[in-house]
């Protein structure tokens, strides 16, 4: 008599949790998966390193001779509301450094674009340089799923970099001065964090913008970064505007009025956008930011007082409306000349 065997099945547990994870990443979005991928490569690229030293170092000198002023201050500063934010605002006594205020809030201004045109001006080009793009946009994803992804990549790896930079700041304020800041000071720098990071995503979506439409990275990198020396470094874009607006100027009848008019002229320049925005929030005694307000006889008369962080916001809402929509108009640029551009394996 022969005895029958049976074969146990195998069991379907594995298999059934690799089917899960297949359907998983099916039904993620394509441009969450081409993020992460670039965000790793970010973090861990070179570039990353040097930009966030550069970054550091513009941020912890100035901060640095701040804390000393405050310091030397002694207990004439323990009085000054808001004395934890002057950490960014203020600068070291008795030194001039011309056109460039000598702080964290102008440093920032002047190395967080940086940044953006750096984390953007070879983000298309440079994978069809190398010859990725074709294999890259055979993939199952589409196709406006890759520069959507790039630019997510490009935002969040700035964002935390400039968050380390605002922790150290603080840190440093918390352990050196003994200033502990108050939860207004806390969500003024949340504030100004969010504004910084809106700042630098426009650069990010120029650089993207002179990826997509210019062949070579090198080229996009010159146009790049010639761009950021005329409109963000204090030497000539700033001070043509002034001439121009002075000219433009020319003809206004009162001091209040003429301020006012080379105010809307500098305003050409998204930089001078931001800086106003970074003032009003940093500071909460600027109670206005229109120079026609502040010279004018209303200006004069006003009495001195102090904006809670909700005024402040209102008072820097049409700044950040402005940056948005640059940043917005400037990336919908470089996404429709991506989806119209044809890729050749």
């Amino acid at each position: 008599m022969t005895a029958e065997t049976s074969v146990a099945p195998a069991p379907a547990a594995p298999q059934a949790a690799t089917a899960a994870r297949r359907d998983e990443y099916r039904l993620r979005p394509g441009w969450i998966t081409i993020a992460a991928k670039e965000l790793a490569d970010h973090v861990l690229s070179v570039r990353f390193y040097v930009l966030l030293i550069v970054l550091g170092v513009a941020a912890i000198i100035p901060m640095y001779f701040a804390g000393e002023t405050i310091r030397s201050a002694g207990e004439t500063a323990s009085g000054v509301p808001a004395v934890f934010l002057y950490l960014f605002t203020i600068g070291p006594e008795g030194v001039d450094f011309g056109p460039i205020s000598f702080t964290v809030q102008a440093f920032i201004a002047i190395a967080a674009p940086l940044l953006g045109v750096a984390f953007g001006f070879d983000s298309v080009n440079g994978e069809r340089h190398e010859g990725t793009l074709p294999r890259l946009l055979s993939q199952p994803i589409h196709r406006d799923d890759v520069i959507n992804g790039k630019f997510a990549a490009g935002l969040l790896a700035i964002t935390i970099a400039l968050g380390a930079v605002l922790a150290i700041i603080a840190g440093f304020g918390m352990l050196r001065l003994g200033i502990v800041p108050k939860a207004e000071e806390i969500l003024r720098l949340i504030a100004w964090l969010g504004v910084t990071v809106l700042y630098v995503a426009l650069w990010l979506a120029f650089g993207t913008l002179l990826s997509v439409v210019i062949r070579r990275a090198s080229t996009s990198a010159l146009v790049g970064f010639g761009v950021w020396l005329f409109a963000a470094m204090p030497f000539i874009g700033p001070l043509l505007i002034g001439l121009l607006g002075s000219v433009v100027a020319s003809g206004a009848s009162t001091q209040a009025e003429y301020l006012g008019t080379i105010q809307w002229v500098a305003r050409l320049l998204p930089g001078q956008v931001y800086a106003e925005a970074s003032a009003a929030l940093l500071r909460p005694t600027i109670t206005s930011v229109s120079a026609s307000d502040l010279y004018g006889p209303q200006g004069q008369q006003q009495i001195p007082g102090l904006f809670s962080i909700d005024q402040s916001f209102l008072l820097v809402l049409p700044h950040i409306v402005v940056l948005l929509a640059l940043t917005i108009g400037c990336f919908a640029l470089a996404y429709a000349r991506f989806m119209r551009q044809e890729v050749r394996a």
